[in-house]
């Protein structure tokens, strides 16, 4: 059974990105798993110097996850047309690790105006060595939205589907030999 790892760049407790990946692991199809990692705002600022012996335990913790999962699933908010920082270091957490290497991975967009972080996003994880599926995405419109109305077009028949879709899709894809 695949086991997903979702991530969100987003420390906002009414975070669309985190909302999304959350609903992602409410409709996954049977046989596949998703899990939140919930740990970003406890990440040290990585710190080479830190590595091996000293890898603080979040760190670990981290790297001990996507070593562990099938692939991952990022959902990350546009800042300055960048990635969050939150996001960044728990990346560089993972560098100088085999976790990556080969690892699938997929992003999702819960805003269609974060073309800047997709593309940094995507040149940071492709040069890290992941495995980036790079065909459909999904992407629900989610920007601007207060938490209830998130609710409903997450709840959607139609946005429940394409969520079903997305991970059968990336499933396959991490499947393949």
């Amino acid at each position: 059974m695949p086991k997903f790892l979702a991530i969100s760049g987003s420390l906002r407790a009414a975070s669309t990105n985190t909302a999304l990946l959350a609903a992602l692991a409410r409709n996954a199809p049977t046989g596949i798993a998703v899990t939140l990692y919930d740990g970003l705002a406890r990440l040290p600022i990585f710190n080479p110097d830190d590595e091996g012996e000293r890898t603080p335990a979040e760190a670990a913790r981290l790297i001990e996850a996507v070593s562990a999962a099938s692939g991952v699933i990022v959902s990350c908010p546009e800042y300055a047309h960048g990635v969050p920082g939150g996001l960044k270091n728990a990346l560089d957490w993972l560098v100088s690790r085999d976790a990556a290497v080969g690892k699938p991975a997929m992003l999702v967009h819960a805003s269609p105006r974060s073309a800047y972080a997709r593309a940094a996003l995507a040149e940071i994880m492709r040069t890290m060595s992941f495995s980036l599926h790079e065909g459909e995405t999904l992407e629900l419109a989610l920007i601007g939205k207060q938490p209830p109305e998130t609710a409903d077009i997450l709840a959607d028949a139609a946005n429940r589907t394409a969520m079903r879709a997305a991970l059968s899709r990336f499933a396959t894809f991490a499947n393949r030999p």
